[in-house]
């Protein structure tokens, strides 16, 4: 198992737990609230990350983990397809969509860099 004490050490959680927060408040903008299914879907797949990296952790084996790890770093590739969709739509900026697709990049970089550690060698 990995060198953590809690979930909340993680560093791939707490850069999470910081995107789920941008996103709530990107999606109270005027042009989100009239969508009110793509809110409840981003915002999800978004706390999806943060849910499955704490969920993994805490069943206390690397195999677990790693699985879990994959469905967060799956989770962050549905925001980023639903980043794109949101910028289609002029629901965000330029420089927001920007902003939020390199945060949830580096935090699928960093899951993907985390699985191959706790993941056995062949």
């Amino acid at each position: 198992m990995s060198k953590f004490r809690s979930f909340e050490e993680i560093n791939s959680w707490q850069k999470s737990r910081v995107f789920n927060k941008l996103i709530y408040q990107i999606t109270e903008n005027a042009n989100f609230k009239k969508d009110f299914d793509f809110i409840r879907q981003i915002r999800r797949s978004s706390i999806s990350i943060s849910s499955n990296i704490a969920e993994g952790f805490e069943r206390n084996t690397d195999k677990e983990f790693v699985y879990f790890l994959y469905v967060a770093k799956a989770s962050a590739g549905e925001v980023r397809s639903q980043l794109y969709l949101a910028y289609d739509l002029e629901y965000i900026t330029k420089i927001e969509f920007e902003m939020l697709l390199e945060a949830v990049s580096e935090i699928s970089k960093m899951l993907s860099g985390f699985i191959k550690y706790l993941s056995p060698k062949e």
